[in-house]
């Protein structure tokens, strides 16, 4: 057996041991489908030094001393815990720009069959975040001298994503109930928002999970982007407006469910400059405002 090999098995092991919390080894060899004896094998050594304990918990503070198994380098920033929580940080951005993906595809084509599933993988997005804010949890309780708020910024990054998760949901739910689906002139526009807004979540991770800190004035720039695009769906929602008929209610529950829409993509936008804001309070101590973004363009 290969050592990338034994090292993939052994993660597999550290993170039914962190997330599912077994009581033997025997509960764990059966959820891998491996042998008990392999499974004693691989956690000896770090049992051996305090790593995992028994029955059985991980002391993240002494496993940043076995890092080298994941093959990522570390920030001198980082602490305990950080490697398990970033890669569920991550495996959640990519389910939750998937989700996106899904929803708009479903409003697009108008398929309440898409719709549906993009509704349903919400409950994952759920799941996700509740995953990471326990194992947030368990880090503090384990480690209670680390800093606290670098810690809890991971919690507040699951949580932004729950909530783009929460608006992707508009445009599922705008499938799913509304009798008109969106015509072509509209549709250039929620297509570039919906491109634009992808861009910034995808840019704000990346800037909080690899400190790529220099990508910040590329997300502002789609930031303003999202606004003038917003601005010219209104205008066009308005226009259409005027020319509908004040009897039509079905038509005029359609304009405000599409308005909603175009907010829900100025939501997102809003969001991802959030993430950014987390990562420099994390990355370089400087302190968030706390003038929510939409309010501070006003000013």
């Amino acid at each position: 057996m290969t050592k990338k090999t034994k090292n993939s098995t052994l993660k597999a092991i550290l993170d039914i041991i962190l997330y599912e919390h077994p009581s033997t080894q025997d509960e764990i060899a059966e959820k891998l489908g491996i042998t008990r004896r392999y499974v004693t094998k691989l956690l000896q050594p770090l049992i051996t030094k305090g790593v995992v304990k028994r029955a059985y918990t991980l002391d993240l503070k002494k496993f940043d001393e076995f890092s080298e198994v994941f093959e990522e380098e570390k920030t001198s920033r980082e602490h305990a815990g950080t490697l398990y929580i970033k890669e569920m940080l991550k495996n959640m951005a990519n389910h939750v720009c998937k989700q996106l993906d899904r929803s708009f595809e479903a409003l697009s084509t108008y398929d309440d069959e898409l719709a549906s599933k993009a509704l349903n993988m919400d409950y994952i997005t759920n799941n996700m975040h509740e995953k990471v804010r326990t194992s947030v949890d368990m880090a503090l309780s384990m480690n209670p001298s680390s800093e606290f708020s670098k810690t809890m910024a991971f919690s507040e990054v699951a949580y932004d994503l729950e909530r783009i998760g929460d608006h992707s949901c508009q445009f599922a739910n705008f499938t799913m109930k509304e009798s008109y689906e969106v015509d072509p002139e509209m549709l250039v526009y929620l297509q570039e928002m919906y491109e634009t807004s992808k861009k910034m979540v995808n840019y704000s991770m990346d800037v909080f999970l690899n400190e790529r800190l220099e990508l910040k004035n590329k997300v502002m720039d789609y930031e303003e982007r999202i606004h003038v695009l917003q601005k010219k769906a209104l205008n066009c929602i308005a226009t259409q407006m005027a020319e509908a008929s004040f009897d039509d209610t079905e038509r005029s529950t359609y304009y405000l469910s599409l308005s909603r829409v175009v907010k829900a993509f100025e939501r997102i936008g809003d969001i991802s400059i959030e993430i950014i804001d987390i990562s420099r309070e994390f990355y370089e101590n400087i302190p968030r405002i706390t003038t929510p973004e939409r309010f501070r363009r006003k000013t």
